[in-house]
């Protein structure tokens, strides 16, 4: 230990700091840099249908080939109309043509909510639908973005492959919400 004198206020002040330095970025609040193509999946626990039923992402892609697609929120307009239903019809396609094992979407909505919109779509089967509700996920990601009318932090729009615990294809709609490179037919095009 070593002790250091500093001026605090005008008033000198001595503090014992550990041999060791810390860096500025382990005090830092912000998050590290978004998921890129390489990185492991990060290791979040979500929830399907109840909070009673967690699924961890690791274990979730352990061994598998995965779609994980995010999206701003359920129920909202784009997310009904366009982006869910675009995996829901073509799962099956990619399950048979690109090696795919499941496809999952994350919102950051409660589990209730994201069991009534996926079975008002159709999804069982085809699409598991997962809840981050404090959005511990979508954070590890690097995805979020605040949207206040749509309840504040939220997910910005993704898709992202992930073989056996890598991401191996990433896209991030440039303005977070817009409906082009994370929908489905966009899958395995890079």
């Amino acid at each position: 230990m070593r002790v250091l004198s500093c001026k605090f206020l005008g008033r000198v002040v001595n503090s014992a700091l550990p041999q060791q330095i810390i860096s500025l970025r382990s005090l830092s609040k912000t998050s590290a840099a978004m998921v890129k193509v390489g990185d492991s999946l990060p290791s979040v626990d979500l929830f399907e249908d109840s909070p009673a039923n967690k699924i961890n992402t690791g274990d979730l892609v352990n061994g598998k080939k995965v779609i994980i697609f995010g999206v701003p929120g359920a129920f909202t307009p784009g997310c009904s109309k366009t982006h869910l239903p675009g995996y829901v019809s073509s799962a099956d396609e990619l399950k048979s043509k690109q090696g795919v094992d499941e496809i999952v979407c994350v919102s950051v909505n409660d589990p209730f909510v994201m069991s009534a919109w996926g079975k008002e779509h159709g999804a069982a089967g085809k699409v598991r639908l997962l809840a981050d509700p404090a959005g511990g996920f979508t954070k590890a990601l690097d995805v979020t973005i605040d949207l206040p009318p749509l309840g504040g932090v939220r997910s910005k729009r993704y898709s992202l492959v992930v073989e056996n615990g890598k991401v191996t294809e990433l896209n991030v709609e440039p303005d977070g919400t817009g409906l082009s490179c994370s929908l489905a037919n966009n899958i395995g095009k890079k």
